[in-house]
């Protein structure tokens, strides 16, 4: 069954690739080890392409009460390559070479560099203009469109009457969910100055997310409430997300190739669910509460209702999640007929707890933990360095990393 609006999820490695294909993602979007504006995210090589293509055929969709695999109601997610650097004269050929490498194993290729544009119409693969070009206005969106751009991902400083104008001359793309930077589309120079990483080569350190003081030469120090002067909220659309439909959106992204599959997995769930249907009062605050438990900095609307104001910037330094992933092991066996995983642990386990286990063909698979056997005998509490036996509702796999979900207090 084909979605009405295109659900695009970020995919920094296998887990996170695996856990928006089965969250419910109709693309997924990655960048490869060069070129891409997420650096600091695992990234995938060319070689994974192959691989990436099998997981993304994998998806299974419900319709009308029965699943069905790979068949005309469950499209395969679609791969879009992220190459939105800037590109130096010394890289031409280099990014000529993966242009055509990566051809008819991406669906679209997301950019904003003129070379790279000239390139993808070389060799006839569909492009997408990144929000790093910050096409902010209708003749900027009708420039690209002779160039043969497919969709358009707008700056990300638009309001919702702003972006409807703009949709009814090439399809758009925006950001529904994730961290917002306080420079214009991203565009920052803060992290080259002060750490020689360009945020625009996809290196940032993020330094606007830091704690600040503002002294004057003298050593005078001026008194702000909220020290967190460079660092935005993240942005959230859930409690609007039926205005954004009205906007002309057609594909909703998910920012975060530096989250992980946690995260991935919850933020898709919950927009899926959101773009599929009119979600009513009580579960859209059901979704916002489900939210706010993974990583975030407070949540803000961006500019898509208003201006933003004071409000709209961080009170905290790190993670505002209400909880955290704790690693306490490994999968060592997996038993399919009985539906349990060996697991060796690095930390201690009790009835009760709620685990996440992540791999990266599993994606990943939620269990409370209802019982723990050594040797086949029932225990209340396994101590780091054991083996144990744990019951799980799906398959996983050897290798794959366990974690315990805390209370972040």
């Amino acid at each position: 069954m084909k979605h009405k609006y295109e659900l695009l999820a970020p995919a920094g490695d296998f887990s996170m690739l695996s856990a928006a294909v089965n969250a419910g993602a109709d693309a997924v979007y990655f960048g490869l080890k060069e070129f891409s504006m997420r650096q600091n995210a695992g990234n995938f090589t060319i070689k994974d392409l192959n691989l990436i293509e099998q997981i993304c055929k994998k998806k299974i969709c419900k319709f009308k009460g029965r699943l069905s695999e790979g068949n005309h109601w469950c499209p395969r997610v679609k791969r879009y390559l992220t190459l939105n650097t800037i590109i130096y004269n010394s890289e031409l050929k280099q990014i000529e070479e993966t242009i055509k490498k990566v051809k008819g194993k991406v669906d679209a290729i997301i950019c904003w560099d003129a070379s790279v544009i000239q390139l993808c119409r070389k060799y006839k693969i569909p492009f997408f203009i990144s929000t790093q070009a910050s096409v902010a206005n209708v003749e900027a969106a009708k420039f690209y469109k002779k160039l043969g751009a497919k969709r358009i991902i707008l700056a990300r400083e638009l309001n919702l009457k702003q972006i409807k104008e703009i949709s009814k001359v090439i399809d758009v793309e925006c950001f529904v969910h994730g961290a917002m930077c306080v420079a214009i589309s991203g565009r920052c120079f803060t992290s080259q100055f002060l750490f020689n990483k360009s945020a625009n080569r996809g290196e940032c350190l993020h330094p606007c997310r830091r704690t600040y003081t503002i002294k004057d030469d003298e050593g005078n120090e001026l008194k702000i409430e909220n020290s967190r002067i460079l660092s935005a909220k993240d942005l959230c659309t859930l409690p609007f997300i039926e205005k954004m439909k009205q906007s002309g959106v057609k594909a909703f992204k998910v920012e975060g190739r530096n989250r992980d599959a946690r995260y991935v997995d919850t933020v898709v769930r919950i927009y899926r669910k959101a773009l599929d249907k009119k979600l009513s009062k009580e579960e859209i605050a059901s979704g916002t509460k489900e939210l706010e438990r993974i990583y975030n900095k407070g949540y803000s609307s961006g500019f898509y209702i208003k201006l933003p104001t004071a409000d709209d910037f961080a009170n905290i330094e790190h993670n505002a999640s209400q909880e955290k992933k704790h690693f306490v092991g490994k999968v060592t066996h997996y038993f399919p007929n009985i539906r349990i995983a060996a697991v060796k642990l690095v930390s201690e386990l009790k009835l009760g707890d709620e685990i996440i286990i992540i791999g990266k063909t599993t994606g990943l698979v939620k269990e409370k933990i209802d019982s723990i056997q050594i040797n086949r005998k029932p225990i209340k509490k396994a101590e780091r360095g054991q083996e144990i036996g744990i019951s799980v509702s799906k398959l996983v796999r050897k290798n794959d990393e366990v974690y315990v979900i805390k209370k972040n207090y």
